[in-house]
């Protein structure tokens, strides 16, 4: 039997960002892929005003004709020549692609490492089955890819325009990643700069490795991290609205200056002597 933490129905919740097929093979279904981030709960949204009068500046969308014009009045244009454009409606564009070609197409099914984090660009989605005929075959291939171990590796039109993905089980459900594509990534080489080993440091390596083994931890657990900054902005935020100050943060002493042989055995003898670092950190959760 297939084990799922999908229900028959799902409650109202965000919108969908994209909408399409999860193709591979001859295997197809409908699904929904809704934004996994949420930067509300940690950016703040500044806004520019005028330090004269406190108003705040707007922006107005002009023609050098016409003034001011509304956005029921703007298209998109190409410029085929200097101040010569041809308009472009979105349908127009949509009408270019077949069905087959709006679906997230899997190419191939990789292990997880296999994708090196340089080729993840940011954006992140859930994929959930969008309608109640796609949840059997959803569930299948959701089991398959957590008993193989796989991740699903493909391409699919988002935004308007061909992109990498990756799908991958997570927490019950397929989670999708955007990737960067290979011509995106600027090599390393491009950096100018060498970095050359100095001959010799085979017992700092040595600390080195012995101070990484202290602080691994096999149950890493994100949820731990919080945003303190973001804390400190919210009570500057509140304090000003009262019209009250806040004190300054205290400062911390600056670490003491140590060459790396001495700043490597210092570590490693502060890590032995309280335990490992994945005790000592489950210890302070």
């Amino acid at each position: 039997m297939v084990k799922s933490k999908l229900r028959a129905s799902r409650t109202p919740g965000p919108r969908a960002s994209w909408r399409g097929q999860l193709t591979f093979g001859l295997v197809s279904f409908p699904v929904e892929a809704f934004n996994a981030l949420n930067r509300e709960l940690s950016d703040f949204h500044f806004h520019q005003i005028h330090a004269t009068c406190h108003r705040r500046i707007r922006y107005q969308k002009t023609c050098p004709v016409h003034g001011a014009v509304p956005n029921d009045e703007i298209v998109s244009g190409y410029e085929y020549k200097k101040d010569k454009y041809v308009e472009i409606e979105p349908e127009e564009l949509d009408a270019l692609r077949t069905e087959s070609e709006r679906a997230f197409k899997i190419h191939a099914f990789v292990t997880p490492d296999t994708v090196d984090p340089l080729y993840f660009d940011g954006r992140m989605y859930y994929l959930l089955p969008a309608n109640a005929s796609a949840h059997e075959p959803y569930s299948v291939i959701l089991e398959a890819m957590q008993k193989q171990k796989r991740f699903g590796i493909g391409q699919v039109v988002f935004s308007g325009k061909d992109q990498i993905a990756l799908a991958r089980p997570l927490d019950g459900i397929l989670h999708m990643a955007m990737l960067n594509y290979q011509a995106e990534i600027r090599p390393a080489s491009d950096m100018g700069a060498v970095v050359v080993a100095p001959k010799g440091i085979s017992r700092q390596v040595h600390l080195a490795q012995t101070l990484i083994e202290e602080w691994s931890d096999d149950q890493f657990d994100f949820s731990k991290f919080e945003d303190p900054y973001r804390e400190k902005v919210q009570e500057l935020i509140e304090a000003k609205i009262r019209g009250r100050k806040i004190a300054p943060p205290e400062q911390e002493e600056p670490p003491q200056v140590l060459n790396l042989m001495e700043a490597l055995k210092r570590s490693v003898a502060n890590a032995k002597a309280g335990g490992s670092h994945k005790k000592r950190v489950r210890r302070s959760a």
